[in-house]
Formats: structure tokens, C-alpha cells, sequence
């Protein structure tokens, strides 16, 4: 879709959603500038506001381990929260003891977790008692290195307030 955008010279004045892939290192230096404008969604980036206890020495390791294996170079996208997941899965066995699902569940839903992507509550659901889905919009790429990525400019959170790290660009002027 993103290449469909720019081949056709599509230039609206916001374009994205919810766009599996984008995340993706391979996908972004696969696409480099033809990603500028378009607001996708994501779930941590390594931003000053998302900087919490442990994340940092926890990337430097999934880093180094990813480029041996040959995987997500970066891993922004899934490895800290599957990290926080199994942090808050340790922390319930610990304090009910148990590996009973429904013991394990009650103590999630009514609990706060200490992680390394900072505090996870649930709701009664299940779901996230406060949404932690971020809107990135890709801006001033200028190539396809993985550099491009790492500096945090070029990926801008637009929302939610309290870990937002830039402006979005309306209209966004698309690649020639």
C-alpha cells in the first residue's frame, strides 16, 4: 500500500491506521522516505517519556542477541512488551502462588505490575485499563539505513498526550 501511494502520487492530506508491518526494521528500511506522513500505530519506541527502569539495558541485550539471530535488528515493536508480559505472568505466580488460570486472573485484574515498559493494570475484561497504543507519523526519512530508525525523529508518537515526542505534520507533503 505504501509503495501503491507513492507510485500513483496519491497525496492526501493524512493517510495510515492500523498498518501491520510498518513496525517491522525490515519493512522500514525496506521503504525508507516513502514512509514520510503516514501515522501508524506502534506500541513502544525508545522515546525519553517510554525511558523506564530496566527497558534500556533490556534492548541493549535483545539488540546484540537479535543481530547474532538474524531477527528484527531493533525490536522496538514486540520485544519490550513481551518482556512486560512475562514480567506481569511472574510477578501473579509469585504473589498468589499458583498456576491456576482462574487464581492468576482475578490477581491480574485487580493488580498493578512494575514491568520494563512502566505500570500495566488491567480492566475487568481483561483489556488494558489505560490504553498504551501509540500513533507514530514517519517524518524526514531520508534513506534506508537502519540509522534512519534508530533516530527518533524520523518517528514522531503524535498521541497519546502523556508520551507524545513531536507534532504531526498536516498536511504532510507526500515523496515525489
Amino acid at each position: 500500500m505504501v509503495r501503491a501511494v507513492n507510485e500513483i502520487g496519491y497525496k492526501p492530506k493524512m493517510i495510515g491506521g492500523g498498518m501491520v508491518g510498518l513496525q517491522a526494521t525490515a519493512i522500514k528500511t525496506q521503504l525508507g522516505p516513502l514512509l514520510n506522513g503516514f501515522v501508524n500505530y506502534d506500541f513502544w519506541l525508545p522515546i525519553e517519556k517510554m525511558n523506564f527502569p530496566g527497558v534500556s539495558e533490556f534492548m541493549t541485550r535483545y539488540q546484540a542477541r537479535a543481530q547474532q539471530e538474524g531477527v528484527d535488528a531493533l525490536g522496538y515493536y514486540i520485544a519490550p512488551w513481551g518482556y512486560a508480559q512475562l514480567q506481569v505472568l511472574q510477578q501473579a505466580v509469585v504473589a498468589t502462588k499458583s498456576l491456576d488460570d482462574d487464581k492468576l486472573s482475578d490477581y491480574i485484574r485487580k493488580s498493578t505490575f512494575k514491568t520494563l515498559v512502566g505500570d500495566v493494570k488491567f480492566g475487568t475484561q481483561g483489556e488494558w485499563a489505560e490504553s498504551r497504543v501509540l500513533q507514530v507519523q514517519f517524518q524526514h526519512i531520508k534513506g534506508t539505513d537502519l540509522g534512519q530508525f534508530k533516530d527518533l525523529s524520523t518517528q514522531v508518537v503524535i498521541t497519546p498526550a502523556q508520551y507524545k515526542s513531536g507534532d504531526v505534520i498536516y498536511p504532510y507533503e507526500m515523496a515525489k
